[in-house]
Protein backbone atom coordinates (compact mmCIF):
# COMPACT_ATOMS: atom_id res chain seq x y z
CA UNK A 1 0.00 0.00 0.00
CA UNK A 2 1.73 3.43 -1.01
CA UNK A 3 2.97 5.71 2.04
CA UNK A 4 3.22 9.14 2.67
CA UNK A 5 6.56 11.17 4.30
CA UNK A 6 6.74 14.71 4.82
CA UNK A 7 10.13 16.90 5.66
CA UNK A 8 10.45 20.51 6.29
CA UNK A 9 12.76 23.27 6.03
CA UNK A 10 12.61 26.77 7.65
CA UNK A 11 14.29 30.20 5.76
CA UNK A 12 17.31 31.70 7.18
CA UNK A 13 15.04 34.31 8.43
CA UNK A 14 13.37 32.15 11.02
CA UNK A 15 14.84 32.78 14.40
CA UNK A 16 16.12 29.54 14.73
CA UNK A 17 18.30 29.89 11.86
CA UNK A 18 19.41 33.21 12.72
CA UNK A 19 20.82 32.16 15.72
CA UNK A 20 22.48 29.06 13.67
CA UNK A 21 23.94 31.89 11.25
CA UNK A 22 25.91 34.51 13.54
CA UNK A 23 26.89 31.12 16.02
CA UNK A 24 28.68 29.66 12.84
CA UNK A 25 29.74 33.37 11.61
CA UNK A 26 31.88 33.60 14.77
CA UNK A 27 33.11 30.03 14.31
CA UNK A 28 34.27 31.43 11.14
CA UNK A 29 35.48 34.66 12.48
CA UNK A 30 37.62 32.63 14.99
CA UNK A 31 38.73 29.68 12.73
CA UNK A 32 40.23 32.49 9.99
CA UNK A 33 42.15 34.40 12.40
CA UNK A 34 43.22 31.30 14.73
CA UNK A 35 42.82 27.73 12.77
CA UNK A 36 43.47 26.25 16.15
CA UNK A 37 40.17 28.16 17.66
CA UNK A 38 38.12 26.05 19.97
CA UNK A 39 34.84 27.41 20.00
CA UNK A 40 31.40 26.45 21.41
CA UNK A 41 28.78 29.22 21.28
CA UNK A 42 25.27 29.80 21.39
CA UNK A 43 22.94 32.47 20.30
CA UNK A 44 19.60 33.23 21.35
CA UNK A 45 17.56 35.60 19.55
CA UNK A 46 14.20 37.69 20.88
CA UNK A 47 12.19 41.19 20.40
CA UNK A 48 15.38 43.56 19.59
CA UNK A 49 17.86 41.90 21.56
CA UNK A 50 20.87 39.21 21.09
CA UNK A 51 22.20 37.17 23.69
CA UNK A 52 25.74 35.13 22.73
CA UNK A 53 26.80 32.62 25.33
CA UNK A 54 29.41 29.99 25.41
CA UNK A 55 32.78 29.16 25.62
CA UNK A 56 35.90 29.86 23.59
CA UNK A 57 39.70 29.27 23.63
CA UNK A 58 41.58 31.00 20.77
CA UNK A 59 44.66 33.47 20.26
CA UNK A 60 42.13 36.02 18.20
CA UNK A 61 39.97 39.00 19.27
CA UNK A 62 36.78 39.94 17.54
CA UNK A 63 33.99 42.28 17.57
CA UNK A 64 31.24 39.80 17.98
CA UNK A 65 28.16 42.21 18.43
CA UNK A 66 29.45 43.44 14.66
CA UNK A 67 29.39 40.42 13.37
CA UNK A 68 26.46 39.55 15.12
CA UNK A 69 24.67 42.62 13.15
CA UNK A 70 26.07 42.00 10.11
CA UNK A 71 24.65 38.39 9.82
CA UNK A 72 21.31 39.92 10.84
CA UNK A 73 21.55 42.73 8.29
CA UNK A 74 22.69 40.55 5.60
CA UNK A 75 19.61 38.21 6.22
CA UNK A 76 17.43 40.94 5.69
CA UNK A 77 16.28 42.55 9.58
CA UNK A 78 16.88 45.91 8.72
CA UNK A 79 13.49 47.94 9.37
CA UNK A 80 12.67 49.12 12.46
CA UNK A 81 9.09 48.01 11.94
CA UNK A 82 10.07 44.25 12.52
CA UNK A 83 10.60 45.13 16.06
CA UNK A 84 13.99 43.38 15.48
CA UNK A 85 16.60 45.03 12.86
CA UNK A 86 20.33 44.93 13.03
CA UNK A 87 21.40 48.41 13.43
CA UNK A 88 19.32 48.73 16.76
CA UNK A 89 18.98 45.61 18.48
CA UNK A 90 21.39 45.12 21.41
CA UNK A 91 23.78 42.59 21.48
CA UNK A 92 25.08 41.10 24.57
CA UNK A 93 27.89 38.90 24.68
CA UNK A 94 28.18 36.33 27.43
CA UNK A 95 31.58 34.53 26.33
CA UNK A 96 34.04 32.99 28.18
CA UNK A 97 37.52 30.86 28.09
CA UNK A 98 37.10 27.05 27.32
CA UNK A 99 36.94 24.55 30.56
CA UNK A 100 40.01 23.54 30.43
CA UNK A 101 38.73 19.95 31.88
CA UNK A 102 37.42 19.68 28.25
CA UNK A 103 40.98 20.92 26.86
CA UNK A 104 42.74 18.36 28.31
CA UNK A 105 40.29 15.33 26.80
CA UNK A 106 41.05 16.98 23.46
CA UNK A 107 44.33 18.40 22.75
CA UNK A 108 47.55 15.95 22.71
CA UNK A 109 50.99 16.49 22.14
CA UNK A 110 50.59 14.20 18.68
CA UNK A 111 47.90 15.83 16.43
CA UNK A 112 46.83 12.22 14.99
CA UNK A 113 45.78 11.32 18.90
CA UNK A 114 43.31 14.36 19.37
CA UNK A 115 40.66 13.05 21.22
CA UNK A 116 36.72 13.63 20.56
CA UNK A 117 35.52 16.78 22.03
CA UNK A 118 32.45 15.21 23.35
CA UNK A 119 30.82 11.55 23.86
CA UNK A 120 28.18 10.06 21.48
CA UNK A 121 26.54 9.11 18.21
CA UNK A 122 26.30 10.54 15.11
CA UNK A 123 24.69 9.45 11.63
CA UNK A 124 25.05 10.32 7.92
CA UNK A 125 22.58 9.41 5.77
CA UNK A 126 22.05 9.15 0.98
CA UNK A 127 20.22 7.57 -1.24
CA UNK A 128 19.90 7.51 -4.81
CA UNK A 129 16.19 9.44 -5.02
CA UNK A 130 17.56 12.35 -6.00
CA UNK A 131 20.71 13.64 -7.85
CA UNK A 132 22.69 15.47 -4.77
CA UNK A 133 21.66 11.80 -2.64
CA UNK A 134 18.86 13.32 -0.29
CA UNK A 135 15.50 12.43 0.59
CA UNK A 136 13.03 14.17 -1.67
CA UNK A 137 10.99 15.82 0.70
CA UNK A 138 13.60 18.30 2.19
CA UNK A 139 14.89 19.00 -0.95
CA UNK A 140 12.31 20.05 -2.01
CA UNK A 141 11.73 21.98 1.12
CA UNK A 142 15.26 23.31 0.82
CA UNK A 143 14.46 24.52 -3.02
CA UNK A 144 11.14 26.19 -2.13
CA UNK A 145 12.87 28.66 0.25
CA UNK A 146 15.61 29.64 -0.92
CA UNK A 147 13.58 30.33 -4.21
CA UNK A 148 11.36 31.75 -1.71
CA UNK A 149 14.37 33.74 -0.27
CA UNK A 150 15.79 34.72 -3.96
CA UNK A 151 11.86 36.79 -4.99
CA UNK A 152 12.15 38.60 -1.47
CA UNK A 153 15.46 40.20 -2.49
CA UNK A 154 15.09 40.67 -5.89
CA UNK A 155 11.87 42.56 -5.18
CA UNK A 156 10.24 42.38 -8.66
CA UNK A 157 7.71 39.92 -8.91
CA UNK A 158 6.82 39.14 -5.42
CA UNK A 159 7.10 42.93 -3.28
CA UNK A 160 5.69 41.85 0.18
CA UNK A 161 7.77 39.37 1.24
CA UNK A 162 9.07 39.31 4.96
CA UNK A 163 12.76 37.17 6.06
CA UNK A 164 10.57 34.55 8.36
CA UNK A 165 9.65 31.90 6.50
CA UNK A 166 8.87 27.63 6.56
CA UNK A 167 7.81 24.85 3.90
CA UNK A 168 6.68 21.20 4.28
CA UNK A 169 6.41 18.53 1.17
CA UNK A 170 4.65 15.46 1.55
CA UNK A 171 5.46 12.92 -0.81
CA UNK A 172 3.90 9.76 -1.68
CA UNK A 173 5.96 6.67 -2.10
CA UNK A 174 5.02 3.05 -3.75
CA UNK A 175 5.86 0.07 -2.04
CA UNK A 176 9.21 -0.34 -3.41
CA UNK A 177 10.11 3.04 -1.81
CA UNK A 178 10.02 4.78 -4.81
CA UNK A 179 8.52 8.14 -5.17
CA UNK A 180 5.03 8.84 -7.08
CA UNK A 181 3.52 12.12 -6.77
CA UNK A 182 3.58 15.11 -4.57
CA UNK A 183 0.71 14.98 -1.87
CA UNK A 184 0.89 18.24 -0.13
CA UNK A 185 3.22 21.42 0.21
CA UNK A 186 2.87 23.79 3.04
CA UNK A 187 4.28 27.14 2.87
CA UNK A 188 4.11 29.94 5.71
CA UNK A 189 5.62 32.93 4.69
CA UNK A 190 6.05 36.46 6.67
CA UNK A 191 4.71 39.38 4.86
CA UNK A 192 3.97 43.13 5.03
CA UNK A 193 0.15 44.15 5.61
CA UNK A 194 -0.78 45.38 2.50
CA UNK A 195 -4.47 44.57 2.19
CA UNK A 196 -7.74 43.24 4.25
CA UNK A 197 -6.86 39.96 5.62
CA UNK A 198 -9.22 37.81 2.83
CA UNK A 199 -8.00 39.88 -0.16
CA UNK A 200 -4.00 39.85 1.17
CA UNK A 201 -4.22 36.26 1.71
CA UNK A 202 -5.83 35.10 -1.56
CA UNK A 203 -2.81 37.22 -3.43
CA UNK A 204 0.21 35.27 -1.58
CA UNK A 205 -1.81 32.03 -2.54
CA UNK A 206 -1.57 32.93 -5.56
CA UNK A 207 1.51 34.10 -6.15
CA UNK A 208 3.48 31.59 -4.66
CA UNK A 209 1.18 28.80 -6.41
CA UNK A 210 1.58 30.82 -10.08
CA UNK A 211 5.58 32.20 -9.38
CA UNK A 212 6.88 30.31 -6.82
CA UNK A 213 6.27 26.91 -8.00
CA UNK A 214 6.91 27.35 -11.83
CA UNK A 215 10.62 28.72 -10.41
CA UNK A 216 11.20 25.87 -8.17
CA UNK A 217 10.24 22.77 -10.76
CA UNK A 218 12.05 24.68 -13.76
CA UNK A 219 15.38 23.80 -11.88
CA UNK A 220 14.74 20.34 -11.34
CA UNK A 221 15.18 17.10 -13.60
CA UNK A 222 12.42 15.51 -15.88
CA UNK A 223 11.93 12.76 -13.20
CA UNK A 224 10.95 15.23 -10.36
CA UNK A 225 8.98 17.50 -12.33
CA UNK A 226 6.61 15.02 -13.32
CA UNK A 227 5.91 14.88 -9.53
CA UNK A 228 3.71 17.82 -9.85
CA UNK A 229 0.38 17.35 -10.61
CA UNK A 230 -3.02 19.26 -10.56
CA UNK A 231 -4.23 17.62 -7.74
CA UNK A 232 -1.43 18.87 -5.16
CA UNK A 233 -2.90 20.07 -1.68
CA UNK A 234 -1.47 23.54 -1.25
CA UNK A 235 -1.99 25.51 2.40
CA UNK A 236 -0.40 28.43 1.77
CA UNK A 237 -0.24 30.73 6.02
CA UNK A 238 -2.72 28.28 6.38
CA UNK A 239 -3.19 30.33 10.34
CA UNK A 240 -3.55 33.76 8.38
CA UNK A 241 -1.60 36.69 7.79
CA UNK A 242 1.61 36.13 9.05
CA UNK A 243 2.98 40.11 9.55
CA UNK A 244 4.97 39.38 13.06
CA UNK A 245 7.33 37.25 12.84
CA UNK A 246 11.48 36.36 12.78
CA UNK A 247 12.49 36.93 16.62
CA UNK A 248 9.33 39.64 17.19
CA UNK A 249 7.09 36.33 16.87
CA UNK A 250 9.20 33.57 18.54
CA UNK A 251 12.38 33.53 20.32
CA UNK A 252 15.32 31.72 18.33
CA UNK A 253 17.91 29.70 19.73
CA UNK A 254 21.17 27.64 18.36
CA UNK A 255 20.61 24.13 17.54
CA UNK A 256 17.02 23.26 17.26
CA UNK A 257 16.69 22.74 13.37
CA UNK A 258 18.70 19.37 13.51
CA UNK A 259 16.08 17.66 11.50
CA UNK A 260 16.03 20.60 9.27
CA UNK A 261 19.97 20.85 9.13
CA UNK A 262 20.27 17.12 8.10
CA UNK A 263 17.61 14.48 6.91
CA UNK A 264 14.30 15.77 7.38
CA UNK A 265 13.37 13.03 9.77
CA UNK A 266 15.20 10.22 7.21
CA UNK A 267 17.55 8.00 8.89
CA UNK A 268 18.71 8.73 11.93
CA UNK A 269 19.86 11.41 13.99
CA UNK A 270 22.15 11.31 17.79
CA UNK A 271 20.68 14.50 18.71
CA UNK A 272 23.61 16.92 18.61
CA UNK A 273 23.37 20.48 16.69
CA UNK A 274 25.60 21.97 14.48
CA UNK A 275 26.18 25.28 14.47
CA UNK A 276 28.42 27.31 16.73
CA UNK A 277 31.10 24.35 17.57
CA UNK A 278 33.88 24.18 15.72
CA UNK A 279 35.56 20.95 14.21
CA UNK A 280 36.95 19.40 17.58
CA UNK A 281 33.10 18.67 18.43
CA UNK A 282 32.22 15.51 16.84
CA UNK A 283 28.99 16.43 16.80
CA UNK A 284 29.83 18.31 13.69
CA UNK A 285 32.47 16.96 11.96
CA UNK A 286 31.61 13.74 12.45
CA UNK A 287 28.23 13.33 11.02
CA UNK A 288 29.87 15.04 8.56
CA UNK A 289 32.32 12.51 7.90
CA UNK A 290 29.44 9.79 7.99
CA UNK A 291 27.55 11.70 5.30
CA UNK A 292 30.42 11.39 3.17
CA UNK A 293 30.53 8.06 3.60
CA UNK A 294 27.49 7.29 3.14
CA UNK A 295 26.71 9.51 -0.50
CA UNK A 296 29.97 8.03 -1.53
CA UNK A 297 28.55 4.40 -0.60
CA UNK A 298 25.77 5.23 -2.72
CA UNK A 299 27.12 6.52 -5.35
CA UNK A 300 29.67 3.39 -6.45
CA UNK A 301 26.51 1.61 -6.08
CA UNK A 302 26.87 -0.35 -2.85
CA UNK A 303 23.00 0.27 -2.15
CA UNK A 304 20.29 2.53 -3.01
CA UNK A 305 20.18 3.75 0.39
CA UNK A 306 22.58 3.75 3.15
CA UNK A 307 22.34 4.83 7.11
CA UNK A 308 26.24 5.07 8.87
CA UNK A 309 26.76 5.47 12.29
CA UNK A 310 29.63 6.23 14.43
CA UNK A 311 30.02 6.85 18.33
CA UNK A 312 32.96 8.24 20.35
CA UNK A 313 34.34 8.56 23.94
CA UNK A 314 35.22 11.97 25.20
CA UNK A 315 39.00 12.49 24.88
CA UNK A 316 39.31 8.75 22.59
CA UNK A 317 40.56 8.98 19.69
CA UNK A 318 39.40 6.05 17.91
CA UNK A 319 35.72 5.80 17.48
CA UNK A 320 34.04 3.09 20.03
CA UNK A 321 32.67 1.25 16.39
CA UNK A 322 30.67 1.74 13.28
CA UNK A 323 27.28 0.69 12.23
CA UNK A 324 26.10 0.52 8.41
CA UNK A 325 22.28 0.14 7.74
CA UNK A 326 21.59 -0.83 3.88
CA UNK A 327 17.88 -1.04 4.57
CA UNK A 328 17.76 -4.05 2.56
CA UNK A 329 19.34 -2.43 -0.88
CA UNK A 330 22.54 -3.93 -0.82
CA UNK A 331 24.05 -4.25 -3.98
CA UNK A 332 26.82 -6.48 -2.74
CA UNK A 333 27.10 -9.79 -1.63
CA UNK A 334 27.76 -9.11 2.81
CA UNK A 335 25.93 -8.76 5.41
CA UNK A 336 26.09 -5.11 6.90
CA UNK A 337 28.16 -5.82 9.69
CA UNK A 338 30.61 -6.83 6.69
CA UNK A 339 30.05 -3.99 4.80
CA UNK A 340 30.96 -1.89 8.18
CA UNK A 341 34.09 -3.69 8.34
CA UNK A 342 35.58 -3.04 5.21
CA UNK A 343 34.64 1.05 5.43
CA UNK A 344 35.85 1.25 8.82
CA UNK A 345 39.30 -0.62 7.12
CA UNK A 346 38.59 2.90 4.34
CA UNK A 347 37.76 5.94 6.37
CA UNK A 348 40.15 6.87 9.25
CA UNK A 349 37.28 7.96 11.34
CA UNK A 350 39.93 9.63 14.51
CA UNK A 351 38.74 13.18 14.71
CA UNK A 352 41.93 14.84 13.46
CA UNK A 353 41.52 12.48 10.49
CA UNK A 354 38.17 13.48 9.33
CA UNK A 355 39.47 17.38 10.19
CA UNK A 356 42.48 16.74 7.77
CA UNK A 357 40.29 15.02 4.85
CA UNK A 358 37.34 17.12 4.94
CA UNK A 359 39.40 20.26 5.78
CA UNK A 360 37.21 21.00 8.51
CA UNK A 361 39.84 23.92 10.03
CA UNK A 362 38.88 26.52 7.27
CA UNK A 363 36.01 29.35 7.45
CA UNK A 364 33.17 27.60 5.93
CA UNK A 365 30.61 27.35 8.36
CA UNK A 366 28.54 29.98 8.04
CA UNK A 367 27.17 29.28 4.48
CA UNK A 368 25.91 25.90 6.35
CA UNK A 369 23.60 27.26 8.50
CA UNK A 370 20.86 27.68 6.55
CA UNK A 371 18.99 25.47 3.92
CA UNK A 372 20.66 22.31 5.43
CA UNK A 373 24.38 20.74 5.88
CA UNK A 374 23.59 18.19 3.44
CA UNK A 375 23.03 17.80 -0.04
CA UNK A 376 24.90 21.10 -0.91
CA UNK A 377 27.37 22.36 -3.82
CA UNK A 378 30.78 21.15 -3.04
CA UNK A 379 32.62 24.36 -4.52
CA UNK A 380 35.22 26.72 -3.47
CA UNK A 381 34.60 30.77 -2.64
CA UNK A 382 37.03 34.00 -1.67
CA UNK A 383 35.92 34.86 1.84
CA UNK A 384 37.62 37.92 3.61
CA UNK A 385 37.81 38.69 7.82
CA UNK A 386 38.44 41.90 9.35
CA UNK A 387 39.31 41.96 12.83
CA UNK A 388 38.55 44.39 15.46
CA UNK A 389 42.33 45.64 14.77
CA UNK A 390 41.78 46.41 11.12
CA UNK A 391 43.36 43.70 9.82
CA UNK A 392 41.83 42.42 7.32
CA UNK A 393 42.63 38.89 5.95
CA UNK A 394 41.19 36.99 2.54
CA UNK A 395 41.42 33.12 1.97
CA UNK A 396 39.90 30.88 -0.76
CA UNK A 397 38.08 28.50 0.93
CA UNK A 398 36.55 24.96 -0.10
CA UNK A 399 32.87 24.59 0.97
CA UNK A 400 30.94 21.05 1.74
CA UNK A 401 33.54 18.94 1.26
CA UNK A 402 31.78 15.97 3.01
CA UNK A 403 29.43 16.70 0.09
CA UNK A 404 32.71 15.23 -2.81
CA UNK A 405 32.38 11.96 -4.27
CA UNK A 406 35.97 11.41 -3.97
CA UNK A 407 35.88 8.02 -2.46
CA UNK A 408 33.81 6.15 -5.30
CA UNK A 409 36.85 4.97 -6.78
CA UNK A 410 38.12 3.57 -3.78
CA UNK A 411 34.89 1.86 -2.76
CA UNK A 412 34.78 0.10 -5.81
CA UNK A 413 37.99 -1.19 -5.66
CA UNK A 414 37.48 -2.51 -2.12
CA UNK A 415 34.31 -4.44 -2.79
CA UNK A 416 34.73 -5.63 -6.28
CA UNK A 417 32.53 -3.67 -8.20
Amino acid sequence: MPYLFTSESVSEGHPDKISDQISDALIDNFLAFDPKSKVACETLVTTGQVVLAGEVNSETYLDVQKIARDVINRIGYTKGEYMFDGNSCGVLSAIHEQSPDINQGVDRTSPEEQGAGDQGMMFGYATNETQNYMPLALDLSHRLLKELSNLRRENKEITYLRPDAKAQVTIEYSDDNVPQKIKTIVISTQHDDFAEEPVMLAKIKEDLVKILIPRVKSQLIPEIQALFNDDITYHINPTGKFVIGGPHGDAGLTGRKIIVDTYGGKGAHGGGAFSGKDPSKVDRSAAYATRHIAKNMVAAGIADEVLVQVSYAIGVAEPMGIYINTYGTSKVDLKDGEIAEKIYQIFDMRPYAIEQRLKLRNPIYEETAAYGHMGRKNEVVTKTFVSPDGTSITLDVELFTWEKLDYVDTIKKEFKL
